[in-house]
């Protein structure tokens, strides 16, 4: 397991350098010149202009700002600062990050508590009522795009049922979240549910339950070691890339309910061609989802004793 693990941490390292290379050269090959941009119509002398680009380092060819940019990465920890008004990265992501952890956090857990709750019923029910009602359901979910059922979430329960504030606020309490945390892991409730609903039913039929039941194992273990084991192996698959995905994808979400997490921070930096933040966040993500992936991995072998990592 040591090995594989060591063996895993350096394959992580080409791939972290050739993704974060190619967010980087796609964002600072945009058209357009976000110094200047600082100046709108208004306009700036070309002396001044070329005197902030050789403060910025925007001057150097596009890989010799990359090798600057991973060497304050991996020696200081150092982001750069943004160019409207030389804030370091750091402290904007430190501030975007905790709110849409806390956001994401909450999307995690209903997804895994209902989507796999739902895709047991119907796994087990396959074929019937409850298992209709949840196929129909979740594909109503999938069907409705996330800026639709952001609104329709935020019409009824704030504005007609006033159960909740239709904004968040600056201290962006849990309870406020869990509207916006709704919305966020909704889509991906419904594919975890359908998910575990597939894998279930085809387990049931697999040769292993016949064994455990003609056994006479009583139906609990039965159910909850034979069957659930086997049926995870692909929802925590799923799962352990969507933990990335609700921490990326919260542009729509964090802007109707205006939460000022890293979606914001991604559109307001897009929108005003902030690529030191934009290549900030991107590392940070990429980050996360190999950390993810290694876990995941490692969580096979639990779920499974077949899988042994040499």
């Amino acid at each position: 397991m040591g090995r594989y693990v060591a063996r895993r941490l350096l394959q992580m390292i080409p791939v972290f350098i050739g993704t974060t290379l190619l967010i980087f050269l796609m964002v600072y090959s945009l058209p357009g010149d976000p110094v200047a941009g600082l100046f709108g119509d208004k306009g700036v002398d070309p002396a001044t202009l070329a005197k902030i680009k050789h403060e910025l380092g925007l001057d150097q060819p596009l890989l010799k700002q990359y090798w600057d940019y991973m060497t304050g990465i991996t020696l200081h920890f150092d982001f750069g600062n943004q160019i409207r008004n030389g804030r370091p990265v750091t402290e904007v992501l430190g501030d975007a990050f905790p709110i849409t952890v806390q956001l994401a956090a909450l999307a995690f857990a209903f997804e895994l508590v209902f989507g796999i709750g739902l895709g047991i019923i119907a796994g087990l029910k396959a074929g019937r009522l409850a298992d209709n009602a949840i196929l129909i359901f979740t594909l109503l979910i999938i069907s409705i795009p996330v800026f639709v059922f952001a609104y329709i979430i935020k019409m009824v329960f704030a504005f007609q049922l006033g159960w909740i504030e239709p904004n968040v606020s600056i201290e962006q309490n849990w309870s406020e979240l869990i509207a916006p945390a709704i919305v966020l892991g909704g889509l991906s409730l419904a594919y975890v549910a359908r998910l575990t609903r597939t894998s279930m039913a085809e387990n049931l039929r697999a040769d292993y339950m016949r064994t455990a039941i003609a056994k006479g194992l009583p139906k609990r273990r039965v159910i909850g070691v034979h069957l659930m084991r086997n049926s995870m192996i692909p929802v925590v698959t799923f799962l352990g890339t969507d933990i990335g995905a609700l921490m990326g994808g919260a542009v729509v979400t964090e802007g109707i309910f205006n939460i000022k997490g890293i979606g914001g921070v991604i559109y307001e930096s897009i929108s005003r061609r902030e690529g030191t933040t934009i290549v900030g966040l991107v590392t940070v993500l990429v980050l996360i989802y190999l950390v993810t992936s290694l876990l995941i991995d490692l969580l096979y072998a639990v779920l499974d004793p077949r899988i042994r990592y040499a």
